[in-house]
């Protein structure tokens, strides 16, 4: 996915509660009450990246490391990205440039790395060996672009033996060289061993990539049409009430959710407010004299009302024929890659989804935000599950 990755300019990593506690901010009109808390890591930072899907991966299987009684770890994202940044060239020079190539990915490039590479821990791979504290790609980026770019369009007419061994030393240049062997909680572990031996019940066979697009047969599986899909990988297709429902029975069950959306609608408040909504304007709540009021507003004024979300309001329902419309018009497109690790209520009951962002703390909530019911439905491009956490009906049509 094209994740553009809107970043936070804070880096304060906050650990946060697994009770289940009220979460209520004296200054926001939402009054969110926590229902369900699963266990996750602390959130990380990824600064001035486009890596978002890093983070919301590494997160995940952070969380599924927990899940199954394992001590908490925080992964590199960043062996992820060298990795990634490494076969998306080779791809990149094989296609003679037709293809995309950037710092963005899909949730489903960390199954690629763990099967073909292994994992590692932050401590021994933080990927900041270029002079910064936190994560700063737009040098590295657009080297590694330019340099691509150079190999394809090079007037030898032929490719050389050394742009594959030029290219790993420019990544590892900014990133570090990735580690054959290294030493973690007192034992030595290669890349691979760390994956078989200390995430020992971690398969990543055992997960799926689902989305819900009615482009394609529902119960198959079909290549995301996005520009970051660089490994041309197929996902899962359900119907939208289905996606929801394997959301829901994940949660229930335990499992927590990495969650891939477009966080470009007015509705998704990036400010303090920390929620993410589809409001709808409805005169059924209006009394006469607010309805009159409405009615003389301009256009953008109305806009400007709606999305003032000073407190909770009607939403829109969602249909499949909604969600549909905004991805072939490209209204929704995969901006952005999270984490969903909870259950809330606001203070009339309507439920929520507590989402880990990788923005740092950058709102009242330290980092994490609630998103509506209406919005996951809409702006969901695709989300990474176990299978054990699909309900057994729908875990049958998908031939798990």
């Amino acid at each position: 996915m094209k994740f553009k990755c809107i970043v936070a300019v804070t880096g304060l990593l906050l650990i946060c509660g697994l009770t289940t506690r009220a979460q209520e901010k004296k200054d926001s009109g939402y009054k969110f009450t926590l229902v369900k808390e699963l266990p996750h890591t602390s959130v990380k930072d990824q600064y001035r990246t486009g890596t978002c899907w890093s983070f919301a991966s590494t997160s995940f299987i952070e969380s599924e490391l927990l899940r199954i009684g394992k001590p908490e770890v925080d992964l590199s994202e960043m062996f992820l990205v060298n990795h990634c940044y490494r076969d998306k060239a080779d791809r990149y020079v094989r296609m003679q440039g037709n293809t995309n190539f950037g710092g963005g990915g899909l949730l489903h490039d960390i199954l690629y790395v763990m099967k073909n590479y292994g994992l590692v821990p932050e401590s021994v791979y933080p990927g900041l060996n270029y002079g910064e504290k936190k994560h700063v790609h737009g040098e590295v980026d657009a080297l590694l672009k330019n340099l691509v770019t150079s190999v394809v369009q090079n007037k030898n007419r032929k490719i050389s033996t050394a742009w594959s061994i030029a290219f790993d030393k420019s990544a590892d240049a900014y990133f570090g060289d990735i580690p054959e062997e290294f030493k973690y909680a007192g034992k030595k572990y290669t890349p691979k061993t760390f994956l078989s031996d200390f995430a020992a019940g971690i398969n990543p066979d055992d997960y799926a990539e689902i989305t819900s697009f009615s482009h394609h047969p529902f119960y198959q599986q079909f290549i995301l049409e996005v520009p970051d899909n660089w490994l041309w990988e197929k996902v899962y297709n359900v119907p939208l009430n289905e996606l929801q429902q394997i959301i829901d029975n994940s949660l229930d069950k335990g499992y927590t959710v990495a969650w891939a959306a477009d966080v470009s609608e007015k509705g998704f408040a990036t400010s303090q407010k920390g929620i993410a909504v589809i409001p709808e304007s409805s005169k059924e709540d209006m009394s006469d004299a607010e309805i009159k009021k409405w009615e003389k507003l301009s256009e953008s004024d109305k806009e400007k009302e709606l999305y003032k979300l000073s407190k909770p309001g009607k939403e829109k329902v969602i249909t499949q024929e909604m969600r549909q419309a905004a991805f072939d018009s490209q209204e929704t497109t995969d901006d952005h890659a999270m984490h969903i690790i909870g259950l809330a209520k606001d203070q009339n009951g309507t439920p929520y989804y507590k989402i880990k962002n990788s923005w740092g703390p950058y709102n009242s909530y330290d980092g994490y935000f609630y998103a509506s019911m209406p919005y996951i439905q809409y702006k969901t491009t695709a989300i990474l599950v176990n299978k054990n956490s699909v309900p057994p009906e729908i875990r049958k049509k998908l031939g798990f």
